[in-house]
């Protein structure tokens, strides 16, 4: 049995080109997983394996490695920084014991970190702080520490300060033990000397231990009393309070260093090892029936309890289908058979393999608290649960944000209109974020996904790695339809054929709910005026029906519909009589709601030059943009705005031309708003000459 204290699951995460996957790189080569660095910057990043990632020189999908580190095993994800990519780094989070929040030294705490942080704390996940790139022009160590108290409003807890800043950066001063580390120019990670604190340090050294040891001690009673009446607690005491204020999210280690030139990365290593909670020491995962109700019970980390294994991520490779799974209780032996509780299927274990990034090795057997692929599984998906198929129970599944923006793409014969459902199949199956539906009239395949490069990247990876050739039409927005209007109504459906007849009358009220409520039914009826079993027919009928609203055919949301009164024909009434009545009455009253075209609002952050902030927040406005604040960085000012979807679409290009080539932005979903007028009588055009260019 192995022994869990040694084992450290763990999660590296930031904005995009903060560095995490060059801090893996390091990490990879000082644990011996690798004898030669890849860069990110020439392609060769070991966890960046996909073309596209090696092009673009950025993460596109999380990936999986095993190392070790003074005899404790390391399981480390490298996850997207990309805002299109946060599933990624959302279901990554969720299988996680720990994390180690990658931050650069001279962009400090950008959105993509906040959005990541914000998933960190919803999953309860306990992390260190890596403050990178400290060698670059207008680094500030203590600069990104304000911020991260500021602008998350997180408490860093700082283990290190840097000796020297920009070029002159050379190592840390360890405060813990007041020694300095000081690499030489060789960029061999090995080659330090221990030396004393530099002497125009020492006043700043001794403010920062002060506050780190008064900090840590107030996690233990004891190591309290015996500060406050003068005796410092011994570096193993104070470790102790640390590794317990870390795992209780009181405070998070800080570190600095640079990635790049392998400074700093053995404190970081040290603190994952001394830190970072063991899958024994983090709050059980609990245990919901098929319904997704909570039963009380847990998935304790034990291997000889029932099993509990959460499929977090698929990924198609050569060999077939992996699907990465966290076991969280019990253990699998190769050949066992286990049940999908979503599907009620069983699975058969073929082959399970540790990975190190697209290498693998092949294990036998995996017990609670690995990360291990699975080869060959049929029907699991991400968030489905695999259980002993004696004491069956989920696992709380994950939730996925719902696409923003569609693409349609075609093929140019049969043949490979059949290969692209395949490769389709594989994607959807890999990312559910992404999402694909056949339109039914023009046979158009449409690609649903969380911005322009996430779709931009399905196409690639269509083109290349599955050898489709498609043609891409234009981006579209997902728009919505609502109501703003309560209205009184009813509806007879009725008719006469030969045999029997059809009847079903119905009263009801639609009105609008609050934002994010989405569709609600509730029934009034009373003393058996509709049979019971005709009433959930009714809801039927209007749920079917709210996929095409009145004003242009996009979805309706929140809006409520009450069964108010009706009455039913003892021969001719059914379930199919009433599903049509409330179908033919959404028809009769939803243009009579006040129907409202929605739009998707984005959070857009930009970073630009101070020179180009005017040219830039002018271009915003231009697209019907709500600029909400400015903050005046080192070298750079954040502009933070809410834009329309439709507006953005071309933007980095417009953004790179303005502020020739330095400005950056990301942006996520925030909600939706009512369109203005012009605009809906744009979007009417454009479905009708879309449904135009079908029928032709």
């Amino acid at each position: 049995m192995k022994d869990l204290s040694k084992y450290r699951n763990i999660g590296i995460f930031a904005h995009v080109d903060a560095g995490k996957t060059t801090t893996t790189e390091r990490i990879l080569k000082l644990t011996g997983k690798i004898h030669k660095i890849g860069e990110v910057h020439d392609g060769a990043a070991t966890t960046d394996f996909m073309e596209q990632e090696q092009e673009r020189g950025i993460t596109i999908q999380s990936a999986a490695t095993t190392c070790f580190w003074d005899d404790h095993q390391l399981n480390i994800i490298d996850t997207p920084g990309h805002v299109d990519f946060t599933i990624e780094v959302y279901r990554s989070l969720k299988v996680l014991d720990g994390g180690v929040g990658v931050f650069c030294g001279s962009g400090g705490v950008e959105p993509q970190s906040e959005t990541n942080w914000r998933y960190a704390n919803d999953s309860k996940v306990a992390r260190l702080i890596f403050v990178n790139k400290l060698d670059r022009l207008g680094a500030d160590f203590y600069r990104v520490v304000d911020q991260i108290k500021n602008i998350l409003g997180a408490k860093p807890l700082v283990m290190v300060l840097p000796i020297g800043t920009e070029a002159e950066f050379v190592g840390v001063v360890d405060l813990l033990t007041r020694k300095a580390y000081v690499w030489d120019d060789s960029g061999q990670p090995e080659n330090f000397e221990v030396q004393e604190v530099p002497e125009d340090m020492k006043e700043l050294v001794d403010k920062y231990r002060f506050e780190l040891i008064e900090t840590a001690v107030e996690q233990d009673d004891e190591a309290m009393e015996q500060y406050l009446d003068g005796n410092e607690p011994d570096v193993e005491t104070i470790k102790k309070c640390i590794r317990t204020g870390t795992r209780d999210l009181a405070f998070f280690p800080t570190f600095c260093g640079s990635a790049f030139k392998n400074k700093g990365i053995q404190q970081v290593l040290n603190a994952v090892v001394d830190y970072l909670p063991d899958p024994t020491e983090v709050p059980p995962q609990p245990e919901v029936d098929l319904e997704g109700h909570e039963t009380g019970e847990f998935a304790l980390v034990d291997p000889s309890r029932p099993v509990r294994a959460l499929a977090f991520k698929i990924m198609e490779d050569r060999f077939g289908a992996l699907t990465f799974t966290r076991i969280y209780s019990g253990t699998i032996n190769k050949g066992d058979t286990l049940v999908n509780t979503f599907t009620g299927k069983n699975e058969r274990i073929g082959r399970m393999v540790e990975m190190h990034a697209d290498d693998r090795t092949i294990v036998d057997s995996a017990q609670a608290g690995d990360i291990v692929a699975m080869v060959g599984l049929k029907d699991v998906r991400t968030g489905h649960t695999l259980a002993d198929q004696k004491q069956p129970a989920t696992l709380e599944p994950m939730v996925f944000p719902d696409p923003v923006i569609s693409l349609a793409i075609s093929t140019k014969d049969k043949a490979m209109s059949e290969k692209l459902g395949t490769a389709l199949g594989k994607m959807v199956a890999e990312d559910p974020s992404f999402h694909v539906e056949v339109d039914q009239e023009s046979g158009e395949t449409i690609l649903k996904g969380m911005g322009e490069l996430h779709l931009d990247i399905k196409v690639d990876i269509l083109r290349r790695s599955h050898g489709v050739a498609v043609d891409v039409g234009a981006p579209q927005v997902a728009y919505r339809e609502t109501v703003t209007q309560a209205i009184e109504d009813g509806y007879t459906h009725k008719k006469q054929t030969g045999g029997s007849g059809q009847f079903a009358k119905i009263e009801y009220t639609i009105e609008p709910t609050e934002p994010g409520e989405g569709f609600v039914f509730e029934s009034k009826i009373v003393g058996g005026k509709i049979p019971k079993e005709f009433i959930p027919a009714v809801e039927k009928g209007f749920k079917v029906m709210k996929e095409e609203g009145p004003l242009c055919g996009f979805p309706l949301l929140d809006f409520k519909v009450t069964l108010n009164d009706g009455s039913f024909h003892a021969v001719d009434s059914s379930q199919m009589a009433f599903e049509t009545a409330a179908r033919a009455a959404f028809r009769q009253s939803m243009p009579k709601a006040g129907p409202q075209l929605l739009e998707p609002i984005m959070k857009v952050d930009v970073f630009v030059p101070d020179a180009n902030v005017g040219d830039v927040i002018g271009d915003l406005n231009r697209r019907r943009g709500m600029v909400n604040s400015q903050e005046k960085g080192h070298t750079n000012v954040r502009i933070k705005a809410d834009v329309p979807l439709s507006e953005m679409f071309g933007y980095i290009g417009d953004l790179r031309s303005a502020t020739s080539g330095r400005g950056q932005f990301s942006m996520e979903f925030k909600n939706y708003a009512p369109v203005p007028r012009n605009i809906l009588e744009k979007v009417q055009v454009e479905v009708a000459e879309r449904k135009a260019a079908k029928k032709k």
